[in-house]
Parts: structure tokens; C-alpha cells; sequence
């Protein structure tokens, strides 16, 4: 049986939303969505969370997270990669478990909505091919490269795509085009540490509803993300009343 480490980063830093990792969202602490999906999980086999706040740190594990370190300062700033920390957390479970892991799972807690069931598909996906990765992702719809111009020194609009024979044809004849969710990262092990990357070169897509998943960049992400899971909760809430 494969061994899986997730791994959920909430660093406590954030200037767009202040302490955006544990802001309140249906009702609860916006890391408490994952931490619940993975502990749900049939197939990871450990998860930690990674965070440099003791705030945050505390709220975890009162929510039954493991957090056995810090994350040290320079992983906690700005300019800190996820590949970075994410191996820096996997160099810290080996050590203190003694075992090595197969797959790494990123598991950001800006993306609320991700159930159990998608951390489990996406885990059964890369241990049932031999890609180096799975990587939610999600269609663009209507905000397509064939739509997209660049502008010029003198404020000509220049198709981003230059082939397109109709750049007016409607929506649902656009050929479909994919963006990462930031829901899932499965990556295998030898391809994080030999390659640096979370992806590598040979990637499946774990493709995800768009109403299903948001990314919380902002404040109005912010509102939506809790009008939607709002809304979740209610209709439980319904259902076993």
C-alpha cells in the first residue's frame, strides 16, 4: 500500500485578507474545510499542516490537524515557493517518521470546496497511471485565449493567439481550454525532489465543475466562497432536520 502525506501550507502572513487562513467562512475557520476533507480521507496515509503562526497552529490541532513543527521564517514570506515548503515538510516527516513517502498531496486552504471524494480521486488517478502528477483543473469558459489580446506600444490590440479564423464565434464552439484549480497537487515523490516541481513533465488533469471549486484571492472570492458553503451547510442542515 502506497504511503500518501498531505499536506495542507497556512502561513499566517496575508495582506490582501488579514489571517485569511483561519477567516470565518459558513461558520467556521476557512483551514477547517480541508483539515475535515482530509481527515475523511481513505487513502492518505498522514497529513500535517504547515505554518509558521501559532495561531493557526492551535486552531488545527483543536480541529485534529498534526502540526509537529514551524515552518521557518524564510518558507513563510512572500516570495516562498509551495514546491519549497512542500518539501521541506516532506524532508520533516521522513526524518521524524522514518519512512519515505510516495505521493505528496498539496492541499491549499484557499480552496474550501474540495471534497473527500476529490482527494481520493485524485490519488487513485496517480497510482493507477504512471504520470508524475495529478492537477485539478478547471475549464476557462468564456474567458479564452481566443478571446485575449495583448496591446502595443501604440495601443493596438494584438490577438493573443494569432491563428484564430473567427475571433467572434460563439461560446460553445471555442475548443476547450483548462486552468488550474489549486485544489489538488498529487505529485509522486521522485518527481518533487528529483525535478523541483509539483507537476514534472508528465501531468493528468483531475478536471473539476467550476461551481464545485473557488480560489481565494480576495475579498469578493471571499463572499462567494461563503455564500457558497453557506449554502452547503444549509441544505445539510435541511436534509437532517
Amino acid at each position: 500500500m502506497a504511503n500518501i502525506l498531505a499536506v495542507i501550507p497556512a502561513r499566517g502572513g496575508s495582506k490582501a485578507i488579514p489571517r485569511k487562513n483561519i477567516v470565518d467562512v459558513a461558520g467556521r475557520p476557512l483551514i477547517a474545510h480541508t483539515i475535515e476533507a482530509v481527515l475523511k480521507s481513505n487513502l492518505v496515509t498522514e497529513h500535517l499542516v504547515s505554518t509558521d503562526s501559532q495561531e493557526i497552529a492551535d486552531i488545527s490541532r483543536k480541529l485534529g490537524a498534526h502540526v509537529p513543527f514551524v515552518r521557518p521564517k524564510h518558507l513563510a514570506e512572500d516570495q516562498a515557493s509551495s514546491v519549497d515548503v512542500v518539501i521541506h515538510a516532506l524532508g520533516e516527516m521522513e526524518s521524524r517518521c522514518g519512512k519515505e513517502y510516495d505521493v505528496i498531496i498539496l492541499l491549499q486552504p484557499t480552496t474550501p470546496m474540495r471534497s473527500v471524494g476529490t482527494i481520493d480521486r485524485a490519488i487513485n488517478q496517480l497510482l493507477s497511471s504512471d504520470a508524475e502528477s495529478v492537477v485539478s483543473v478547471v475549464s476557462v469558459g468564456a474567458v479564452h485565449p481566443y478571446r485575449m489580446y495583448s496591446i502595443s506600444e501604440n495601443n493596438c490590440l494584438v490577438p493573443y493567439v494569432s491563428d484564430v479564423e473567427d475571433p467572434m464565434m460563439p461560446r460553445q464552439e471555442l475548443p476547450p481550454v483548462y486552468i488550474r484549480s489549486g485544489d489538488i497537487y498529487a505529485v509522486r515523490r521522485s518527481c518533487l525532489l528529483d525535478k523541483h516541481s509539483l507537476i514534472g513533465d508528465y501531468s493528468k488533469a483531475l478536471v473539476l465543475n467550476p461551481e464545485e471549486t473557488i480560489n481565494i484571492d480576495n475579498f469578493d472570492d471571499l463572499t462567494v466562497a461563503r455564500l457558497r458553503l453557506g449554502a452547503s451547510v444549509n441544505e445539510l442542515l435541511t436534509q437532517n432536520g
